[in-house]
């Protein structure tokens, strides 16, 4: 079973992320599934959201403890609440940020981790670019699927054509591409630069 965890704020669409992330992975004939963790509904409050996706049905209904990965849309969560708990050895961490790890105090993470593990993503910029509004969750989650490589952008661009219609979601779609062909390139550089070491 592979477990992931979003960090986000109300307003930011978590909850979105994690149902487009069950929809992209069901697209791939896997079970999944999809629920958040409300502190407060009010937009700006920290919101949690879960995805798990298996080859076989998913009877856990606990939230997600220790993930395979992580996906932050606000950067400002990781002054507020510990964000890492629980992460697996080597699990995937995407961050919406244009800071490098080290700007925004994470060093430490970075000097004990595989490098194509790690990565930011403008998302924000992304989605006001294609779509007018400062929403990351879909950049970052065309940005986990060139990560991990555990679901394909065409699930990612069909789970965008479920959730939405028309201008909407051709500018998704466009953030999508974009959004995964930058995590794509960067982590076939690192992939490069560790074989060169």
């Amino acid at each position: 079973m592979f477990e992931v965890r979003i960090h986000g704020r109300g307003g930011q669409g978590v909850v979105t992320a994690a149902e487009m992330l069950s929809i992209a992975a069901f697209e791939e004939n896997h079970h999944a599934q999809a629920f958040p963790s409300f502190g407060s509904e009010r937009t700006g409050a920290p919101v949690v959201a879960y995805c798990r996706i298996d080859d076989k049905e998913i009877r856990l209904r606990e939230p997600i403890m220790q993930p395979d990965a992580l996906i932050i849309q606000d950067p400002t969560l990781l002054s507020q609440i510990d964000v890492f708990a629980g992460l697996k050895h080597n699990g995937f961490v995407l961050i919406n940020t244009k800071n490098s790890f080290a700007e925004l105090g994470l060093a430490e993470l970075v000097s004990t981790w595989s490098a194509d593990r790690l990565c930011i993503l403008p998302a924000t910029d992304l989605a006001l670019k294609h779509v007018g509004r400062p929403v990351p969750n879909v950049p970052l989650l065309a940005g986990f699927a060139a990560l991990s490589g555990k679901i394909k952008l065409e699930s990612v661009c069909n789970a965008i054509n479920v959730k939405f219609s028309g201008k909407v979601a051709q500018g998704n779609v466009a953030a999508a591409t974009e959004a995964f062909e930058i995590v794509r390139a960067h982590v076939e550089s690192t992939r490069k630069e560790v074989a060169h070491a």
